[in-house]
């Protein structure tokens, strides 16, 4: 009787034992960006210590602008000086268009004295000739002070560009974090010397993270974009904690299995990858092992 009762439970134990405890298992990972310096110079501060978290836009850092300064205040300086050389056009053409109006009221008063035989025709012809070399006179002037100005505005606005291209590369002096996330990496240190690409830290958005696990040909039959799964966050000896999680990207093509992931077959040879975002509560750390049941029903 005591051998039928242990062979009855090797076989129940043999039974438990071939059946998988989760349908894949992989690693947890995050979106890592690496921001590197966008200016030359050095570093005044940079206080992107790890496992600090930053929202979007923070400044934690500044490289030296004092050269770039100068060079914005020697541009607008000359942007100034170009704009007080602008002519009044106004102003320059009055005193023509007055010799304009004298010659022209002349020519009236001649004109009228021709009528009454008081004058003579050349008198009225010398009048026309005189007035019609103000007005040309008045042409030339007024476009020659036409180009003056619209040549001045154009350097003008030539410096213009350069004050915002200054202006530019001062932004790019500050640093801010390109997203909300926390320090993983601290690559640089105050008092160095930036150049343009240096790293200067990573950062990585650890709240929204993802497990990239692995599944066979045949499970990926039962697996859709938008599932709802279940994610366990190993911690280690059978310290496990379950998270809801949504099946975001299936890959295309299939790869061989990496050593360190357990499929439900393990004899499969290929394997597909997919990422499952998790809401991450804190205990999650990136590189952690986790496993996934596609089936989101509870026991």
């Amino acid at each position: 009787m005591k051998k039928l009762f242990f062979l009855l439970t090797l076989l129940g134990l043999s039974g438990c034992s071939s059946r998988p405890e989760f349908d894949a298992t992989g690693t947890f990972e995050a979106t890592e960006i690496i921001v590197s310096s966008e200016a030359a110079g050095r570093l005044f501060f940079l206080n992107a210590e790890e496992g600090t978290r930053f929202s979007q836009g923070t400044e934690v850092g500044l490289i030296d602008t004092v050269q770039l300064h100068l060079q914005k205040l020697q541009l607008e300086a000359s942007r100034k000086s170009f704009t007080s050389q602008r002519p009044d056009i106004r102003k320059q053409i009055a005193a023509t268009q007055e010799q304009i109006a004298t010659a022209r009221r002349e020519r009236n008063r001649v004109e009228n004295l021709l009528k009454a035989d008081a004058a003579n025709r050349k008198q009225l012809d010398d009048w026309d000739a005189q007035l019609a070399l103000l007005n040309r006179q008045l042409e030339a002037q007024i476009s020659s002070l036409e180009n003056s100005t619209a040549s001045l505005n154009e350097q003008s606005s030539s410096i213009a560009v350069q004050i915002a291209r200054i202006e530019d590369q001062l932004q790019k002096c500050h640093i801010r974090t390109p997203i909300s996330g926390t320090i993983l990496a601290k690559y640089a240190e105050p008092g160095e010397l930036a150049t343009v690409g240096k790293p200067l830290f990573k950062i990585a958005d650890t709240e929204n993270i993802c497990l990239r696990a692995y599944v066979t040909s045949t499970q990926l039959a039962s697996v859709r974009l938008g599932d709802q799964v279940r994610v366990f966050a190993d911690f280690g000896d059978n310290n496990r904690k379950a998270y809801p999680g949504k099946v975001t990207w299936i890959a295309d093509e299939a790869e061989f299995t990496p050593k360190t992931i357990l499929t439900d077959d393990e004899r499969a040879n290929q394997v597909y990858a997919v990422k499952i975002a998790v809401r991450n509560d804190g205990y999650i750390k990136l590189g952690m092992y986790g496993e996934v049941l596609f089936n989101d029903e509870q026991p």
